[in-house]
C-alpha cells in the first residue's frame, strides 16, 4: 500500500514539474504579449490608490481614471523624450566610447608590463572587455525603447484595469453568491503589493534624481539617461545599483578620467546606501525583504524568460509571488525561504511570541468552573 502511495506521489510531482516547464516555455514564447500586459498591471497597481482616493472625494469613476491616466501618460511621454534624445547621442558615440576604453586598457597593460606584471592581453581582453559592458547597456536601452512602441496598448490596458478594479469586489461577491462576503486575504495581498510598489517607486525616483544631479555636477554626458537608468535598476536591489553605476563610471573614465570615474562610483555608493539601506527599510519594513541569492536568480530567470524588461520586472514579480505565498498558511514556508535572513528572524520572533501567549493562557479543559449562586 505504501509503495502505491509513493508511486502516486512521484507521478504527481513529475506532473507538477512538467506543468511548470510547460508554463515557463509558454510565458517565454508569449513574452511579446505578456511584457506590455505586465507593465500595464504594475502601472495600474501603482495608480489604483490615487483613483480610489479621487472617488472617495466624490469624483466620478471615469473622470478619476482619466485624471490618473493623463498623469501617467505625461510621465511616460517625459521618459520617452529623455530616452529618445539620449538614445541618438549615446548610440552615435558608442563606437568612439568602446575604442577609447580599449585604448585605456592597452595603456594599462603597457604600464603593468613596465612594472614587471606580464599578462596575456588577448586572454584578458576575452575575459574582461569593458566595451561589452557599454554594449550591454545599449542592448538594454534598445529593449526599453522597444517597449515604448507598445505605449498605446499599455495605456489602453491600464485604463480598462482601473475601470474594472472598482467593480471587481462586487463581481466576486456575486460569483460567490454572498453579498456580504469579505475577501480579507485578497485585500491584504492587494494592499501589500500596492504598498511595496508605491514605496519602491518613490525611493527609485529619488535615487534616479540624485544620481542625475550628481553626474551632471561632475560634467558627465547624458545625465538624464544615467538618472533614468538608476531609477529603473533601483527596482533590483543590491545588483541593480551596481549595474546602473558601471556604465556611468566607464563613460566617466573615457570622458573625464580616472579620478572623476571614482567620484561617480563613490556618489552612486552613497546614494544607494542612503536610500536603499536607511530610508527604504524605514518605510518598507523588514518583512518584505528578499534573499540576495533569490534576487540574483530571479534576475537571471526573468531576464531569460522576458528579456531586458524582465530584468527590471524580476524583483517586483518575485516580490508579488512572495506576498501571495505569505497570504496562505500552507505556503508561508515558501515565502520564508524566498525572504532574507532578517525576515526569517522576524518570523521566528513572531512565532515565539504567539507560542508564549498561548502557553500563558489557561487550558479551557482544566479551567476552574464558576458555581452559580442558585446551585447552593
Amino acid at each position: 500500500m505504501s509503495d502505491t502511495n509513493q508511486q502516486k506521489a512521484t507521478a504527481r510531482g513529475a506532473m507538477v514539474i512538467a506543468a511548470i516547464v510547460i508554463i515557463i516555455a509558454g510565458i517565454r514564447e508569449a513574452s511579446a504579449i505578456l511584457i506590455p500586459f505586465l507593465l500595464a498591471v504594475f502601472i495600474a497597481v501603482i495608480g489604483g490608490p490615487f483613483v480610489f482616493w479621487l472617488k472617495r472625494k466624490g469624483v466620478p469613476s471615469a473622470l478619476a481614471v482619466l485624471a490618473v491616466v493623463l498623469v501617467i501618460l505625461g510621465i511616460g511621454i517625459g521618459m520617452g523624450a529623455v530616452l529618445s534624445t539620449s538614445f541618438n547621442g549615446f548610440f552615435q558615440q558608442m563606437d568612439a566610447y568602446k575604442a577609447s576604453l580599449n585604448q585605456q586598457m592597452d595603456a594599462l597593460f603597457v604600464w603593468l608590463k613596465a612594472m614587471g606584471v606580464h599578462l596575456d592581453w588577448e586572454l584578458l581582453r576575452q575575459v574582461v572587455n569593458p566595451g561589452e559592458a557599454m554594449q550591454l547597456v545599449a542592448t538594454l536601452l534598445a529593449g526599453l525603447g522597444g517597449v515604448l512602441t507598445n505605449a498605446f496598448l499599455i495605456i489602453l490596458t491600464v485604463v480598462f484595469i482601473l475601470l474594472e478594479a472598482s467593480g471587481f469586489p462586487a463581481k466576486l461577491r456575486a460569483a460567490k453568491g454572498d453579498p456580504k462576503a469579505s475577501f480579507r486575504a485578497f485585500e491584504e495581498f492587494t494592499h501589500a503589493v500596492q504598498g511595496y510598489l508605491a514605496i519602491k517607486t518613490a525611493v527609485s525616483l529619488a535615487t534616479g534624481l540624485a544620481a542625475a544631479l550628481w553626474v551632471a555636477l561632475l560634467g558627465l554626458d547624458f545625465p538624464l539617461l544615467w538618472g533614468l537608468l538608476a531609477f529603473l535598476f533601483n527596482y533590483v536591489p543590491t545588483i541593480g545599483s551596481i549595474v546602473a553605476a558601471v556604465p556611468a563610471m566607464l563613460l566617466a573614465l573615457v570622458q573625464l578620467g580616472p579620478f572623476p570615474a571614482l567620484m561617480v562610483g563613490a556618489g552612486y555608493l552613497c546614494i544607494n546606501f542612503a536610500f536603499g539601506s536607511v530610508i527604504e527599510p524605514r518605510f518598507m519594513g523588514r518583512g518584505l525583504g528578499l534573499s540576495t541569492l533569490v534576487v540574483f536568480l530571479s534576475l537571471v530567470f526573468w531576464g531569460w524568460v522576458l528579456g531586458p524588461v524582465g530584468m527590471l520586472l524580476s524583483v517586483p514579480l518575485t516580490m508579488t509571488a512572495k506576498i501571495g505565498l505569505e497570504s496562505s498558511d500552507t505556503t508561508r514556508w515558501l515565502a520564508i525561504l524566498l525572504g532574507s535572513e532578517k525576515s526569517a528572524a522576524a518570523s521566528l520572533e513572531s512565532t515565539a511570541g504567539e507560542t508564549e501567549t498561548r502557553e500563558g493562557e489557561p487550558d479551557p479543559a482544566h479551567a476552574p468552573t464558576e458555581v452559580s449562586p442558585s446551585s447552593h
